[in-house]
């Protein structure tokens, strides 16, 4: 090791990750704070899970007028999004303009993945080591490594045998993939999937779908957006924000206050219909109770699946598709571009690997019970190691040398999503314990890190040194975690990535906060004005 990787470079802080979490909390700590930031980021750019999900058809399923910062006006009315849902690249274009506006990459080591980060006590610093041996101090450490940033690639026997090409649309080729001429398997029927098997389907000489768990899907009814709404769009954005703010899942429309059996059938399948028709997550919107009353959700599971046997034209394919095994948005519910239109095409066809499963994948293309499909590239449409693998993948460990992997090994646990006990000024951002995935991502991201940069200034104000999450606070909040998914149907969905179900072997554990965006917002506030209840603090 030269002398160069052995000396330890020195800072107030230390951010894991430069997408939208990193920036904002580096954005905060430097210029409302004053801090010594530098920010560790694995990726040659920024963008965090953007950065890497480059697959076909790769798209937000939050609207473009809400998968931004809020923080700054001036940004705001500079930035101009040109559709409805924003896809990978201009995504990029967005985050890759924030850190220029503000000046973020000269505080940003890039192609830097973080290999250790161990706390010292007696120092009260955080010691951070990177995969290329560079050695780093903070007081304050916090992650902003992303919910969905740890490719799940299933353990299928055979693939280092398969002659041909293999991807995992969360590790994509910055140079793409041809697909022309190609036979192409995919394996994944998730959010990511039913994206991207209308976008390979367009040039592939045969695309093979392997489902295991049917999904619903509502059209995105994405298209470009005309001048009269992005002058709409800036116009309000007050009003916009504070809905946001306001509502459940942070996306900028509310939750209709009726509920399913309050309107005849012939009112409920209108209220459908016209939700179908706009498209976009707003049909879970629809009503109060799709999500708190089975019944309730059945009318709407039902409307679903009668679509796909509609526009779906093979009988056996339709039956397929819509032999989904759990309430409508239990788990996380996609939005697509002609997903279930494409099983019409001749050059596409289903697998249901529930009745007849993967044994294997061979040299020449993938094995099931039933029968063996030559391909020539295979795309692995399976997710992430969710909320939890970001952090585990990392040597974390707090007082006493105790890992964290050791901590979690029953499942995350914490406060608020924020702390985890035994770690002292580590802090998390859309972590595990908080809403995160359940709802518009930038608005969670916001509010933790504006939480955190208060939180450390309330330090600096008070002469404290340290700050953790209480064990009790832990237990507490641990309850209220499961007492609010257990308030809803979420639970039934049992193959979801919300119980770490798609990883073998991890905890089958609810993960996000269920309570709600608003609520989980009102709580943190409540917590920081008494005084950071559930903290202990320390010199």
């Amino acid at each position: 090791m030269t002398d160069a990787a052995r000396s330890v470079a020195e800072f107030d802080a230390l951010i894991i990750g430069a997408g939208f979490s990193g920036l904002y909390q580096l954005y905060c700590l430097r210029e409302r704070l004053g801090l010594s930031v530098q920010a560790l980021e694995a990726g040659e750019g920024v963008g965090g899970t953007w950065y890497w999900n480059r697959y076909p058809g790769a798209r937000c399923d939050s609207e473009s007028h809400s998968y931004c910062y809020t923080f700054s006006r001036e940004l705001l009315e500079e930035w101009q999004w040109t559709e409805r849902y924003p896809g990978d690249a201009e995504i990029r274009r967005y985050l890759n303009h924030v850190a220029d506006r503000f000046d973020l990459r000269r505080d940003i080591r890039f192609g830097t993945r973080v290999s250790s980060a161990h706390y010292d006590a007696a120092a009260n610093r955080w010691r951070v080591t990177t995969e290329k041996g560079e050695q780093l101090t903070a007081q304050f450490l916090v992650t902003a490594v992303g919910c969905l940033s740890t490719a799940n690639v299933p353990n299928i026997p055979g693939l280092e045998t398969f002659a041909g090409r293999w991807y995992h649309t969360g590790q994509w080729p910055h140079e793409g993939v041809d697909f022309r001429g190609k036979r192409v398997g995919q394996i994944g029927t998730g959010s990511t999937g039913i994206q991207a098997a209308p976008v390979i389907a367009e040039t592939a000489a045969h695309l093979t779908v392997f489902q295991r768990t049917a999904n619903y899907s509502v059209p995105a009814r994405n298209a470009p957006l005309t001048d009269e709404f992005q002058r709409w769009a800036k116009e309000n954005f007050d009003e916009v924000r504070k809905v946001m703010h306001a509502t459940t899942n942070g996306h900028p429309f509310y939750i209709d206050r009726r509920r399913v059996f309050d309107v005849t059938d012939e009112e409920r399948q209108r209220i459908y219909e016209a939700a179908w028709e706009k498209g976009g997550l707003q049909f879970r919107a629809t009503f109060h109770d799709l999500l708190l009353d089975k019944k309730s959700n059945d009318t709407a599971a039902e409307f679903i699946k009668n679509k796909i046997r509609q526009i779906v034209k093979d009988p056996a394919t339709a039956a397929v598709l819509a032999d989904i095994d759990h309430p409508y948005a239990a788990k996380r519910p996609p939005i697509d571009t002609d997903y279930f239109e494409t099983f019409n095409r001749d050059n596409v066809s289903l697998v249901d690997v529930r009745r007849s499963p993967i044994e294997a994948i061979t040299p020449e293309g993938i094995r099931t019970r039933d029968a063996e499909y030559p391909l020539d590239i295979i795309v692995f449409a399976t997710g992430f190691d969710a909320m939890t693998g970001p952090l585990l993948r990392m040597d974390i460990r707090g007082r006493d040398g105790i890992p964290l992997a050791e901590v979690w090994r029953a499942g995350p646990r914490n406060y608020l999503g924020l702390q985890v006990a035994g770690f002292p000024n580590l802090f998390t951002v859309t972590g595990p314990g908080s809403p995160s995935v359940l709802c518009n991502m930038p608005v969670a991201i916001e509010q933790h890190v504006d939480w955190i940069t208060d939180c450390i200034a309330h330090m600096r104000e008070s002469g404290f040194n340290r700050v953790e999450a209480d064990p009790k606070a832990v237990e507490g909040w641990m309850e209220e975690v499961q007492r609010a998914v257990d308030a809803t149907l979420l639970p039934q969905a049992q193959h979801s990535w919300y119980l770490g179900a798609n990883v073998p072997g991890k905890p089958r554990i609810f993960m996000p906060y269920a309570g709600g965006m608003a609520r989980y917002r009102k709580i943190c506030a409540e917590v920081a004005e008494k005084g950071y209840e559930g903290f202990a603090f320390g010199t």
